[in-house]
C-alpha cells in the first residue's frame, strides 16, 4: 500500500519503517529540512533499540522515503497518518493546533479519496474535529478520518509495533475499515485482535491506558512510602501482590515516579476531559499529585542526609533519560532531581548511555557530563541512581568506593539488593526498604 507518515518523532519514524518492512511504500514528511536531509543520508535522529536494522534495510530497498513536500506525499498515499506533536498547554489540555494546522493543509490538497488517520494521542472528539476541517473544502466521498492510536513503548517500540497485543482502530466507515484491516493483517498473524470501534472509543481507550499504568505506577510508590513507615519491605509486597492474576506483576516496582513522553500529558489531558464535561475525576488527580511529590524524593533524601547543606557537594547521577533503552528525556524524572539539586548548590556530574546529548542542550555547562558511570563518582560527595540501565545493574562496588569520598547511594530504581548493600558497606537508601546504613571509613 501507499502510505505517508507526517511527522517523524518516535512515533512517526517507528510507524513509518516498520510499516515499509512489510512491503509498503512509505513517504515520511516533516517541516524540519535539516532533520529530513539527516535521514536520506541514512542518520536516524532518535535512539530506539531494533530501529536503525529497519531503517536502512527499507531506505536501501527504496521503500522508505523523507520529503518536506507534503503534497507530493498526499498525491502519492491512500492513506495519510498523522504523528505529530500533542503536547500539554497550560491547563493541561493537549495542544492540537499541529494536527488542525496540517488538517487545514490536506483539505487544500486531496484530489482523490484518502484515509487519514490520526496516530497521534489526542482527546476524545479529535477525529470529529479534523473531520470537520476536512469537510469545509471536500466532498465527503473524498476521505475517511479514523483513530488509531498507538501502544508503543520507548525502548521496545520496534518489537511493540511488529508484534502488537491489539490494534485499535476507530471507524464508522466501511470502507476505511477494509483498507485498515488490510494493512494491520501482516502484523497479527499470531491471532492478536484488530480492534473495531466508534472513533470515540478509540481515542478514551489510549487515555484510559495510560492513566491505569500510571495509576498501578503511583500506587505502589505509595505502598513503597508507607513500607518506609511501617517496616516492611516493598519487593515482598510487590511480589505477593504481582502473583495474584487479577493483579498481575508489570508496573508494579516503585520508583522515581513516571515521565516520558505519553504518562504525563495523557492523564493530564484526560483530567482536562473530565473538567470540561463537568467530572470531577479524583483518582487521576491524586496520580498526578503523588507522581509530582515522587519525582523529587531522591533529591530531597540526599538533602536530608547532607542536613539540608549541599554547598560545595558533589552529586554523581547515574541516568538521565526518562526509562532506558532511550535518549527520550520528556518529563524524565532525572530532570527535576537535578534541578533541585541544583538550588541547594550542589555539583552535578552525571552519566547516561544514550540521553547526556538532550540533557546538554537544556543545561549546558550548568551540570558535569562523563564518559562513563564511574567518572561520575570521582569525588563524589553521594550518588542518585535515577535510570534503571543494564550497564548500572551490577557495578563494582569496590571500585566505587575508591572513587567517591564515601559509599553513600540514593538508588530510586532499587537496583541492588539489601544484603549486597550491607555486605558492600554501602550507606544505601532506595524506594519502600529498610535504609543501610554501614559505617563510614574513619567512624
Amino acid at each position: 500500500m501507499n502510505l505517508s507518515v507526517i511527522g517523524t518523532g518516535y512515533v512517526g519514524l517507528v510507524t513509518g519503517t516498520c510499516f515499509a518492512e512489510t512491503g509498503n511504500h512509505v513517504i515520511c514528511v516533516d517541516i524540519d529540512a535539516e532533520k529530513v536531509e539527516r535521514m536520506r543520508q541514512g542518520e536516524i535522529p532518535i535512539y530506539e533499540p531494533g530501529l536503525e536494522v529497519l531503517f536502512e534495510r527499507n531506505s536501501r530497498q527504496g521503500r522508505l522515503h523523507f520529503t518536506t513536500d507534503l503534497r507530493y506525499a498526499v498525491d502519492n498515499s491512500d492513506i495519510i497518518f498523522l504523528a505529530l506533536p500533542t503536547p500539554p498547554g497550560g491547563d493541561g489540555a493537549a495542544d492540537l493546533s499541529f494536527i488542525m494546522g496540517v488538517a487545514a493543509e490536506l483539505a487544500t490538497m486531496i484530489q482523490s479519496y484518502k484515509v487519514i488517520v490520526d496516530k497521534s494521542t489526542v482527546p476524545v472528539g479529535t477525529a470529529e474535529k479534523v473531520h470537520a476541517i476536512l469537510a469545509q473544502s471536500l466532498s465527503e466521498d473524498l476521505f475517511d478520518v479514523v483513530s488509531n492510536p498507538e501502544f508503543l513503548r520507548e525502548g521496545v517500540a520496534v518489537e511493540d509495533f511488529l508484534k502488537p497485543d491489539r490494534v485499535v482502530v476507530g471507524t464508522r466507515s466501511e470502507k476505511a475499515r477494509k483498507m485498515m484491516r488490510q494493512l494491520y493483517e501482516p502484523f497479527v498473524r499470531q491471532g492478536n485482535p484488530i480492534l473495531f470501534m466508534d472513533e470515540r472509543s478509540s481515542e478514551m481507550t489510549k487515555y484510559a491506558a495510560n492513566s491505569y499504568l500510571a495509576t498501578r505506577i503511583s500506587f505502589m510508590n505509595e505502598i513503597a512510602n508507607l513500607c518506609e513507615h511501617v517496616g516492611a519491605n516493598v519487593d515482598m509486597v510487590r511480589i505477593g501482590i504481582g502473583s495474584d492474576s487479577r493483579i498481575g506483576k508489570r508496573f508494579l516496582f516503585p520508583g522515581v515516579g513516571y515521565g516520558g513522553s505519553c504518562f504525563p500529558k495523557d492523564v493530564q489531558a484526560l483530567a482536562r476531559t473530565a473538567d470540561e464535561y463537568g467530572y470531577d475525576f479524583k483518582i487521576l488527580r491524586s496520580v498526578m499529585s503523588v507522581n509530582d511529590r515522587q519525582r523529587v524524593v531522591l533529591a530531597h533524601r540526599i538533602r536530608e542526609y547532607f542536613h539540608q547543606d549541599l554547598t560545595g557537594k558533589t552529586i554523581a547521577i547515574w541516568g538521565l533519560a526518562f526509562k532506558p533503552n532511550t535518549d527520550d528525556i520528556r518529563e524524565a524524572p532525572a530532570l527535576y532531581i537535578i534541578d533541585e539539586l541544583l538550588k541547594a548548590g550542589a555539583h552535578i556530574k552525571a552519566f547516561d548511555p544514550e540521553a547526556m546529548g538532550n540533557v546538554e542542550k537544556l543545561y549546558g555547562s550548568k551540570i558535569q557530563f562523563c564518559k562513563d558511570q564511574y567518572e561520575a563518582l570521582i569525588d563524589a560527595d553521594a550518588l542518585a541512581i535515577v535510570t534503571e540501565w543494564s550497564v548500572f545493574r551490577a557495578p563494582s562496588f569496590s571500585v566505587m568506593k575508591q572513587l567517591m569520598k564515601a559509599p553513600v547511594v540514593f538508588d530510586g530504581r532499587n537496583l541492588y539488593d539489601l544484603e549486597i548493600a550491607k555486605d558492600n558497606g554501602l550507606y544505601y537508601e532506595s524506594i519502600g526498604r529498610e535504609t543501610i546504613q554501614c559505617k563510614m571509613d574513619g567512624e
